[in-house]
């Protein structure tokens, strides 16, 4: 038997904070060590953050980064285990994205990215290179100061893999897996037993599991040791890296860490028998065929072992289930977690949220108690960093912590019932038994008078006042009135959040939160600057659909009752008279359902259609119900709204990325701003199919799922592009 322990960690690291990235790095090598390891795998770009983004283009983060590896060097770090180190390297007058691998106070080998991430939310080729020549491995010289104090010139630098004594190791760097040929698979041929894939891999949900299948086919047809770190946290952005470092063997998984997690380091350790590795290669015949004439990858030579021989105290690890969430978990863990990492680490002293008792800002609220409930297990379970921010935040004084999650949200946590003539008292009561679930500081004020005052000044200076639809007024009238309301709300919860702490005698001042959703983003259901307009935003890239299915959730799980009754009214921005034969609802102001919006958007964005493909895959998938000319309809008022209302998108608050077709104009959805919003061309196009069609049904049956409007496109089925499955980068 060959006998090796591997780790592999989860670290929260922030971008350009060297110091927090030094000191995760080296408590990780300290866990694997007292573990065993003799491997040790961090996260891509580890030493510098993942989200550095244009200070990679800053020289000072490249020497930055020498300067920690450095530091990893001279100290005893990395004596006796092998070590992967992420970071940006300069080669000749190309910037690389790189894994140092380092062993006993030497630099083994650096191993360049061959494949970059340059879609969604990634920009990785306006930073680095990607390295090419792939047949041999060249020279590199060290950085002057770094040759002489690791008393080492060069280093080998390309593609290749390290070859021990008694086993063979590679890199493979986070988007490489996912490539049409990834390296594993000739590395594999060349004997590689053990691959290291360090990644920065973000959030989304119902994602993990793509990104589990992949690790398990690396090994599944080929055999090996597939290593798999990732950063876990927000290092200063909108995404959420949500960790779940793990070990796969020939197909099984064998470790998994936390997907969602408030530690700054968690390591995951395995043992294995590279003897297994080697027996489950040799019964399969085709590999042993294309190893035999397999093209040959360069490699360093290290005159080392790591492995052991049999040894009965040395337990091998088993294959075990693998762990997912549910959505609606996800939905609570991952933007709870978010917001912890950007209150501890933005200097606030807590949150401030408008909450109208209504669906978003709920889930929001939500959202913010299982953050809290978070913090407080964590402290139970003995982590100090976590216990240390929340005595910070909280202003705890004599020894006194967090023990109670309403306790601490009291603390922390101000909601805001901004209330008008148009609200109703059930939203109003229904926001309050929220709060005091929760726990939070709640306040029930009243903008009428602010309303009344602006309305003064308008007819002052133009001698009319507005009225409202229902009172006579106009379109434009009534749109204006609406939005007076939604713009005072913005900023009476920006002069709240900057004054309360004061009020209260606390330093410091509060984040304000958003509460619009991704369907409400990408029709443009909202005022510009309104209380969409906060800091930042948990849940500015879910559907409605998912919120919903959270709320039902989280009122059993999270023990907010009052979520349940939440989530059962009809959603209403209550910015209208409310009258015995007519009370605003949402779906109707939009013209279209939550669910349309859902369907229209992963059409848009997920499968790039344009309105004529988007018309003929709704023909298909909605052409039992209705006819061409009603789908025609309906794709013209989509895209007729979504282009009117683009404008917004460049000052939507930095939201939770969580959803693969979330508008977001700053990162994740590159167009255009100002639109003909006729379409004149594409609906000509449609027009002229909808007279070929004259009328037809497509020849579903009543029963197919495809019929549902509401039916997400994600899982494939239906015809044309809605089949081809969700292809977000991963």
């Amino acid at each position: 038997m060959r006998l090796l322990k591997v780790a592999t960690c989860n670290l929260n690291n922030w971008a350009m904070d060297f110091d927090c990235n030094l000191k995760n790095i080296k408590e990780s090598i300290g866990r694997a060590k007292e573990a065993g390891a003799v491997i040790r795998l961090g996260p891509e770009l580890e030493i510098t953050g993942y989200g550095c983004e244009d200070h990679f283009l800053e020289l000072d983060t490249v020497t930055h980064a020498w300067e920690c590896l450095k530091d990893l060097l001279l100290g005893d770090w990395t004596d006796g285990i092998l070590c992967s180190f992420g970071m940006p390297v300069i080669k000749g007058s190309e910037r690389y994205n790189c894994q140092v691998l380092c062993l006993n106070r030497k630099i083994i080998m650096i191993r360049p990215k061959l494949w970059l991430a340059n879609d969604g939310n990634y920009r990785e080729l306006r930073w680095f290179t990607a390295w090419k020549q792939k047949d041999q491995l060249e020279d590199f010289q060290l950085p002057n100061e770094i040759s002489v104090a690791l008393k080492q010139k060069s280093v080998p630098f390309g593609y290749g893999f390290i070859q021990f004594l008694d086993t063979a190791v590679a890199a493979e760097i986070c988007e490489e897996l996912f490539t049409p040929i990834p390296p594993h698979a000739d590395l594999a041929l060349n004997g590689v037993e053990v691959f290291m894939n360090a990644s920065g891999s973000h959030h989304q949900l119902r994602k993990l599991d793509y990104r589990i299948r992949a690790f398990i086919s690396a090994t599944h047809s080929r055999g090996g040791v597939y290593m798999y770190s990732n950063h876990q946290g927000c290092d200063g952005g909108r995404l959420y890296f949500d960790g779940c470092s793990c070990v796969v063997v020939n197909g099984d998984m064998i470790a998994q860490g936390s997907q969602f997690s408030l530690k700054d380091v968690e390591v995951v350790v395995a043992q294995v028998d590279l003897d297994a590795v080697a027996g489950f290669r040799g019964s399969i015949s085709s590999f042993q065929e294309q190893a035999s004439c397999k093209t040959k990858i360069s490699s360093v030579a290290v005159p080392y072992n790591l492995c052991q021989p049999f040894n009965l105290k040395m337990s091998l690890s088993s294959p075990l289930k693998i762990n997912y969430h549910s959505p609606e978990e996800e939905i609570a863990f991952g933007p709870g977690c978010w917001l912890w990492d950007y209150l501890r680490r933005s200097g606030a002293s807590g949150f401030l949220l408008p909450l109208s008792g209504g669906a978003d800002s709920s889930s929001v609220a939500a959202i913010v108690g299982c953050m809290c409930q978070l913090v407080v297990k964590e402290i139970s379970n003995g982590d100090e960093q976590v216990k240390a921010d929340a005595i910070r935040i909280g202003h705890y004084a004599n020894g006194e912590f967090p023990t109670d999650s309403r306790e601490f949200a009291k603390r922390i946590f101000y909601t805001v019932f901004m209330g008008s003539e148009n609200s109703s008292q059930e939203t109003r009561m229904l926001a309050k038994k929220l709060a005091d679930e929760i726990g939070s500081w709640h306040l029930d004020v009243s903008i009428d008078t602010v309303v009344s005052a602006f309305l003064s000044l308008f007819q002052t200076l133009t001698g009319k006042r507005p009225c409202y639809k229902v009172d006579g007024g106009s379109n434009v009238e009534n749109l204006g009135l609406q939005n007076i309301q939604a713009r005072i709300r913005m900023v009476l919860a920006f002069m709240l959040a900057s004054l309360l702490p004061w009020v209260h005698n606390k330093p410091g001042f509060y984040l304000v939160l958003g509460s619009s959703n991704v369907d409400e983003g990408l029709r443009g259901y909202l005022t510009k600057y309104d209380c969409s307009s906060a800091d930042i935003n948990p849940i500015g890239s879910i559907s409605k659909q998912d919120l919903r299915t959270f709320l039902r959730w989280a009122a059993t799980h999270l023990g907010y009752s009052s979520l349940a009754e939440i989530e059962a009214a009809p959603p209403t921005a209550e910015l209208e008279p409310i009258r015995s034969n007519y009370s605003q609802l949402d779906e109707v102001d939009m013209g279209m359902t939550y669910e349309e919006l859902s369907v229209y958007g992963r059409l848009r964005k997920v499968f790039h259609c344009g309105p004529v493909t988007m018309f003929k895959n709704l023909c298909y998938r909605w052409g039992a119900r209705l006819t061409p000319s009603e789908v025609a309809e309906k794709v013209k008022q989509f895209f007729k709204y979504y282009s009117i209302n683009r404008h917004k998108m460049t000052v939507l608050t930095p939201s939770y990325h969580a959803e693969s077709y979330s508008p977001d104009d700053n990162r994740f959805d590159l167009r255009q701003f100002l639109y003909n919003a006729r379409w004149p061309y594409q609906f000509r196009k449609i027009d002229e199919l909808v007279k070929e069609l004259d009328g037809e049904k497509v020849p579903f049956s009543e029963s197919g799922d495809h019929e549902k409007m509401g039916t997400t496109l994600d899982g494939g089925g239906g015809m044309g592009v809605i089949a081809a499955g969700n292809c977000s980068r991963f």
